[in-house]
């Protein structure tokens, strides 16, 4: 019986070893080295989000900072893979090693900056309102009793929380969330909601796709903002090879040349 119960001790203790080994070894694979020794890049975004990342008629990924990133990917010599994922779980996918590089409108948040690095910024953005035209809806203060809609886990549900105050005062006490910006904007057409929250180059693409005259950016906004690419915390090796390739991009034209095509002009703020 003592025999057994040695046995059945080693085994366990054999079993709870192994386990421990392959944990080590998991976490020890995808912490050592860096991104920049991959051949191919994983960009996880948000498949959703025109005019940066989005599927065109054909169903092919394309968009604005799509583009800068093939063009990345020429200047590093790497291959770039573009995987849409739950932009709620964008962190997560980058920290578990699923995707190399969250690009896609990213916004550059101090909460953010907890859990990733980001490169340089490179373009600048808003948090603007955007009501349908015969909405009597003029200004924040107006959005008080209203439902308002914005993208879960997104900058805009973050920047109007931080006006604690008058986002108390929604219906229902905060945000309505929805899992992209297309579908809040669609509750907005059908009238299902009174506003949407949403990044300012996002909404104006949207308009001028679905008819200016059908809907109004007001002019107060809840603030201004920049978008960064996010990268595995403590990979300065693919940090600093980012940045000087994208600052080498901006010097031979190639951030211009993608942001006339997207935008008419260079919006773009690395030099």
């Amino acid at each position: 019986m003592k025999t057994k119960k040695m046995l059945k001790g080693v085994m366990i203790g054999l079993v709870v070893a192994a386990a421990l080994w392959m944990v080590g070894c998991s976490n020890s694979s995808r912490s050592e080295g860096s991104t920049l020794d991959k051949e191919v890049l994983v960009v996880g975004m948000d498949d959703a989000f025109a005019p940066m990342g989005f599927k065109d008629q054909d169903g092919n990924i394309t968009g604005f900072d799509v583009d800068l990133a093939k063009a990345l990917g020429e200047k590093l010599n790497k291959e770039i893979k573009f995987q849409p994922i739950d932009w709620t779980m964008k962190e997560t996918e980058l920290d578990s090693g699923n995707i190399d590089l969250i690009w896609n409108g990213y916004t550059i948040t101090e909460e953010r900056k907890e859990k990733v690095t980001f490169s340089a910024p490179y373009l600048k953005n808003r948090q603007v309102i955007v009501t349908l035209s015969n909405s009597e809806l003029n200004s924040k203060a107006d959005l008080s009793g209203k439902k308002v809609g914005a993208q879960d886990q997104s900058s805009a549900v973050s920047a109007m929380e931080k006006d604690d105050e008058l986002y108390e005062t929604f219906d229902g006490g905060k945000a309505i969330t929805f899992e992209d910006n297309n579908q809040a904007l669609m509750d907005l057409q059908a009238g299902r909601i009174d506003a949407v929250v949403a990044d300012e180059i996002l909404v104006r693409y949207y308009i001028e796709l679905k008819g200016e005259d059908k809907y109004k950016i007001l002019e107060d906004d809840f603030g201004d903002e920049e978008y960064g690419v996010g990268m595995r915390k403590g990979d300065d090796k693919m940090v600093e090879a980012f940045n000087e390739a994208f600052k080498t991009m901006s010097q031979e034209g190639k951030l211009k040349e993608v942001s006339e095509k997207w935008f008419g002009e260079d919006i773009t703020i690395i030099k």
